[in-house]
């Protein structure tokens, strides 16, 4: 082809980084143009050469995938960016693709998926594998968390106590009860800990 797809891969792992050159660069229509490791030089990399489509991890240190998404896109408002993890949690995927993401994939996909996201991508289209629409339909119009209730279940994650939290984020403790009681509600969580595991597996925190 005259004019391959060029890709921009994102990711903080080398190997990985390599497997996905690896893969590219055995197609005939596409090449790999430029790899970066970090969200910030994604961005600077995304300015300079223009990409068709970009491959970005959604963990990554510093500025995290989605944050690197919304900072291109601001800019470039056709960016075809497609987010890679190894994980399915739904609250993730959700947060990627409001945030502009036109595709998402596993890193654990078998080579051919992973070359016809990419096809299907640069045509325009916004691509989300089966496995991962399964999870976003079963969660499908149920209440997500805001912001401040996200930052009181990361605290319960981490072990603290009402008091605790109450002082980290300075609001009163019957204040945090009720952030609590609320969270327990929208999770459909019947204790703290089942909040907190609910919370993890999908992707509403991490624990690092």
């Amino acid at each position: 082809m005259t004019n391959p797809i060029r890709v921009l891969t994102v990711d903080d792992h080398p190997l990985m980084r390599e497997g996905i050159r690896a893969i590219v660069q055995n197609e005939p229509d596409m090449i790999t143009i430029a790899e970066a490791s970090t969200g910030e030089e994604a961005i600077q990399l995304f300015r300079q050469l223009r990409p068709d489509v970009t491959l970005m991890d959604l963990r990554l240190p510093g500025s995290n995938g989605i944050d690197a998404l919304i900072a291109i896109r601001s800019e470039f408002p056709e960016a075809r960016v497609v987010m890679l993890t190894t994980f399915e949690g739904d609250a993730e995927v959700r947060r990627a693709m409001e945030a502009g993401a036109r595709g998402y994939a596993l890193k654990n996909m078998p080579r051919k998926t992973i070359v016809d996201l990419i096809r299907k991508v640069h045509t325009g289209k916004t691509v989300v594998p089966p496995e991962i629409a399964a999870s976003l339909a079963e969660h499908l119009g149920a209440e997500t968390l805001s912001r401040r209730e996200i930052d009181v279940l990361e605290r319960v994650a981490g072990g603290n106590r009402n008091i605790d939290i109450a002082n980290q984020l300075f609001i009163s403790e019957e204040t945090v009860k009720g952030h609590v009681k609320h969270i327990m509600e929208k999770l459909g969580a019947k204790d703290r800990t089942e909040a907190v595991a609910i919370g993890i597996r999908r992707g509403i925190i991490h624990l690092d």
